[in-house]
């Protein structure tokens, strides 16, 4: 009785431990997506551009997380899984432009409460398949009732066109089941050379577009901000009163 009785102590403690775990990866993503958000609203409202095009966020299932720790033949620590698997914890984040890829990254990485533990750039050195993405390995405090974790998070940076492909590339690599036909390899890194060409070009038109703004502005060609009347600005003000 008293052996059945440890047994269901153990298991309720692995339980606990194991919510707190799933928990703090939540709580940092949570996180993570708040100081993204922060930066989106701050250039919508501030400045007359936005590098920022979409986000997406996800904590890996303890299913997917168990697929790995047998994957890297780790034994079931939690602090060793913490420790070898960082990228239970993602966010994605789609920018107009590479450009402002490095940008967003830059901005993150130099919070105070984010430490960049590891930098893998695709855009410079592709993988084979054609895949480009900049991955950031960071780690956020996140503080618990009673104590401090510092949790891994896995950042992707890319653009739309970089996202479109590795999404496509992503179903018919699974489609296939992780073995897809050499001419199909072929077409894909194609369509990857193809979507940097896209890359390219919109950078292109967009320091062109920017030019385009800097020779107006210093031509005193730029569009004038619009200055209401005093009476117009009187009416607002006493409808704003009545309501």
């Amino acid at each position: 009785m008293e052996h059945t009785s440890i047994e269901l102590k153990n298991v309720m403690h692995w339980k606990t431990e194991m919510v707190r775990f799933m928990m703090a990866y939540k709580f940092a993503v949570e996180e993570v997506s708040t100081k993204i958000s922060i930066l989106q609203q701050e250039f919508q409202h501030i400045h007359d551009y936005n590098p920022i095009e979409h986000v997406k966020s996800r904590v890996k299932s303890p299913e997917s997380i168990f697929k790995k720790v047998q994957k890297k033949k780790l034994p079931l620590n939690l602090p060793l899984i913490q420790e070898n698997i960082r990228d239970i914890a993602g966010i994605r984040i789609n920018c107009s432009f590479v450009t402002d890829i490095y940008r967003v990254a830059d901005m993150l990485t130099e919070q105070k409460d984010i430490t960049l533990i590891e930098k893998k750039d695709y855009i410079q050195n592709p993988k084979p398949n054609g895949y480009k993405s900049l991955h950031l390995i960071v780690q956020i405090p996140i503080f618990m009732s009673d104590r401090v974790e510092n949790v891994y998070a896995e950042i992707q940076i890319r653009t739309i066109a970089m996202d479109f492909w590795a999404s496509l590339e992503h179903k018919i690599y699974y489609k296939y089941n992780k073995s897809i036909p050499k001419a199909l390899r072929d077409d894909l890194r194609d369509a990857a050379v193809s979507a940097n060409e896209l890359d390219e070009r919109m950078e292109r038109i967009h320091k062109e577009v920017n030019q385009l703004k800097e020779d107006d502005h210093l031509n005193g060609n730029e569009q004038k901000p619009v200055i209401f009347p005093p009476e117009f600005l009187s009416l607002l003000a006493d409808n704003g009163e009545k309501s």
